[in-house]
């Protein structure tokens, strides 16, 4: 999970300065072939050169922020907002030399405001609308007026089609011009302005499963210091019963008292495994890891997995089913916060379905699918929406924790646990662990 948040609000700042880039590609294209077809189909007199220069300048600017998305440095929102600014500069610098406010590509002066107030602060939106409001309205009083047609034309060699343009039709070709502005920077704003929303979105994703990580963290955390607590306070008891059994088993001879001293050897195996559990409980993370985190076959750890299961609970039917039979086992990190979760979620499966238990895995180059299925009467649709958020518990008696913890340590590890209810009946846990390389 953390490297899935990690530098979230520049990737997102980096990804929106991607779009203004391939916005600004756009735009220099559109502007040369209008160029183009203006000066040398309809053969209107512009500031031709000036105009080229304007478009030169741009396709620096775009060079020089494309060697800029290159580098690691973050982008920032005043980058961005001068990105936006320059843009506006540079529509206004163009329609200074095709007729200003007159011209019907005026239009694109809303460009710049919908992107700012998409992927900037309120601020900046206002900053944005005060500057085109100020460029728009000098326009309208200062620019290079477009003749309509210029005297100095020669058209005895120009085609008729041309010349009906310019003469009888101008008026039909101002109006078709703003019906083609409108549609062109409609179409803008259709395309990258819901591309550039779709990276906020993912970015408020992101944030959201940060914030959702951080108070699972939060409660894992409270729960540890809660088991430490009580593992502290239960290591005594635990160590009176083991003197007492110790005593019990030697005042009762074995030859006289055979039954007595078979149950006293279960009282001292249970014990034995309330010490390990609560050594495990006690320990520090890091500890844990440092001693357990190491890479062994997938088939070799689920089977001491199931070995592990079957000295809790030995009444239930498991039937192992490893699907891909082609290829060899992979590797696994094999932790023992792993391990407890499966035999955690082996016993929720117990509960439910006592008489049969299925164990499904498969595997490919980049990860393991272990699923764990019961023919027991599902989970509730309620329930499963909360799980791995918050403690809960289906269980009449049951803690909540488990299923809880499940999530937290395979989302550890890089995987991810889906609990839900199969077609017919019971349920399906399905865990995803990364494979490990060896």
């Amino acid at each position: 999970m953390s490297s899935t948040i990690e530098s979230s609000p520049d990737q997102s700042a980096r990804q929106n300065l991607t779009w203004l880039f391939r916005l600004r590609n756009f735009l220099i294209a559109g502007e040369s072939l209008l160029l183009v077809v203006t000066v040398y189909l309809i053969a209107y007199q512009i500031p031709e050169r000036l105009i080229w220069a304007i478009i030169s300048v741009a396709m620096i600017v775009n060079s020089l922020t494309w060697y800029r998305l290159q580098h690691s440095h973050p982008v920032t929102e005043v980058e961005l907002f001068i990105h936006l600014v320059f843009d506006v500069m540079g529509i206004t610098a163009i329609l200074y030399c095709t007729g200003g406010g007159a011209n019907p590509f005026a239009w694109f002066f809303i460009l710049p405001l919908v992107i700012t107030a998409t992927i900037l602060p309120h601020i900046y939106t206002g900053y944005i609308l005060g500057l085109t409001s100020v460029c728009y309205t000098i326009l309208t009083g200062y620019n290079i007026p477009l003749a309509d047609p210029h005297p100095g034309v020669d058209t005895n060699n120009l085609p008729k089609v041309v010349l009906d343009l310019q003469s009888q039709h101008f008026i039909n070709l101002h109006v078709f011009v703003l019906w083609f502005g409108f549609l062109l920077i409609a179409g803008i704003v259709a395309y990258f302005v819901v591309k550039m929303t779709d990276t906020l979105r993912e970015r408020e994703k992101t944030l959201a499963q940060a914030r959702e990580q951080v108070l699972r963290d939060e409660r894992v955390i409270a729960l540890g210091t809660l088991a430490a607590g009580a593992a502290h306070e239960l290591g005594t008891p635990l160590g009176t019963m083991a003197i007492l059994t110790h005593d019990i088993k030697q005042e009762y001879p074995r030859e006289e008292f055979g039954d007595l001293q078979s149950k006293m050897q279960i009282f001292d195996e249970q014990i034995e495994r309330c010490k390990d559990a609560l050594a495990l409980m006690s320990a520090s993370a890091g500890d844990i890891r440092a001693e357990s985190g190491y890479v062994m076959r997938l088939g070799e750890y689920l089977d001491d997995v199931i070995l592990q299961w079957r000295d809790q609970r030995s009444y239930p039917k498991l039937e192992y089913n490893p699907k891909n039979s082609k290829s060899s086992y992979p590797f696994l990190l094999a932790d023992k916060t792993l391990t407890q979760t499966l035999i955690n979620i082996l016993n929720n499966a117990a509960d439910a379905s006592p008489a049969w238990v299925g164990l499904n895995v498969d595997w490919d180059s980049k990860k393991i699918v272990i699923e764990i299925l019961d023919r027991g009467s599902g989970i509730d649709p309620e329930i499963i929406k909360s799980l791995g958020k918050h403690p809960i518990s289906s269980k009449q008696q049951g803690l909540g924790v488990g299923l809880f913890l499940a999530y937290s340590t395979i989302n550890r590890l890089g995987g991810s646990l889906e609990i839900f209810n199969l077609p017919k009946t019971g349920a399906c846990s399905k865990v995803t662990l990364p494979s490990a390389k060896f």
